[in-house]
């Protein structure tokens, strides 16, 4: 089969595509065929080498977390799925940019009719993150929240879960993703200018102050939001790792809904309407260097996702 490799840290240009043995599922593990699997921008900062301190590399690493397929072979301790399944699952392995990966059976869930594979393929790291980030800045109803990165995968689904929950939600993000945000009802927030001009665009639109702010972008937001009175144990970021802590600024993120449990509720929610993830773009696994070109540039609108 063929999986994503690098042998060194660096950009997009590192990343290849090997030949490699099918993977052999253990006792509880299965192997699934990998029909879509998305990218994320924290598999490219552990390319980069910029998360050593957190997720430590050894060399040469596959790559990939999310994964949606069909079960191929199912591992002697496994009960409840069998071969043929179609399932939506991750793993912690680095492993799942392939066209076949070893999956254990509890990271699994089954794939809805109503999901196409491109998005059941991209659900688990922003819906494990967004499900995460979101309980963290404990949103109630009539709460005004903030959010960074407001159309992106992971803020998409903020920004919905927050509309869903009964808050007022102020999406930061560029002016070409306002009507689609609009639609969402949210409240689109201009992100050109520099910070000090989405501070006075925030002032502007939440007068009476802000509540919680859900960070996804880094580049000072949480100082933003402190500077703006929103509480630090109210202020959640995925990526300015060194504001954590200071102020009582939160950090939950991926690991914190990392389960199946979470897992079924994006998916059905993704099933039924109550969540929407745009798919940007799709490449075959060939183009992986291309696909994380895109993503790098910080402009996606929901998701970009490997078709193997």
């Amino acid at each position: 089969m063929k999986a994503v490799r690098f042998n060194q840290f660096g950009g997009p240009e590192v990343l290849e595509v090997i030949e490699t043995d099918l993977p052999v599922p253990a006792a509880d593990e299965v192997v699934v065929q990998v029909r879509a699997a998305g990218i994320n921008p924290g598999e490219a900062s552990i390319r980069k080498g910029l998360l050593e301190a957190f997720y430590p590399t050894t060399l040469p690493c596959g790559e990939g977390s999310d994964l949606a397929g069909a079960i191929t072979a199912v591992g002697d301790e496994v009960d409840g799925w069998s071969i043929g399944d179609e399932v939506v699952g991750w793993v912690d392995t680095r492993s799942s940019h392939a066209q076949s990966v070893a999956v254990p059976a509890a990271h699994l869930v089954p794939k809805p009719d109503g999901v196409s594979w491109e998005i059941a393929g991209s659900a688990f790291v922003v819906g494990s993150t967004a499900w995460a980030a979101t309980d963290a800045v404990q949103p109630q109803p009539g709460d005004v929240v903030a959010v960074s990165a407001a159309a992106g995968g992971v803020g998409g689904l903020v920004s919905q879960l927050l509309v869903e929950r009964g808050a007022t939600v102020l999406g930061i993000g560029s002016l070409e993703n306002a009507e689609w945000l609009q639609s969402k009802a949210v409240t689109p927030i201009d992100r050109s200018g520099g910070l000090d001009a989405v501070a006075e665009r925030l002032r502007a639109a939440a007068p009476d102050g802000i509540d919680a702010f859900v960070d996804l972008f880094g580049g000072g937001y949480v100082q933003l939001a402190l500077d703006l009175g929103v509480p630090g144990d109210r202020i959640n970021t995925i990526i300015d790792f060194e504001q954590v802590g200071k102020n009582g600024v939160l950090g939950a993120g991926s690991a914190d809904g990392s389960t199946a449990q979470v897992l079924g509720e994006v998916v059905t929610r993704l099933a039924d309407g109550r969540l929407e993830l745009p798919i940007e773009a799709t490449y075959p696994l060939g183009e992986v260097q291309a696909a994380f070109a895109q993503l790098e540039l910080r402009r996606t609108r929901g998701k970009i996702v490997l078709i193997p």
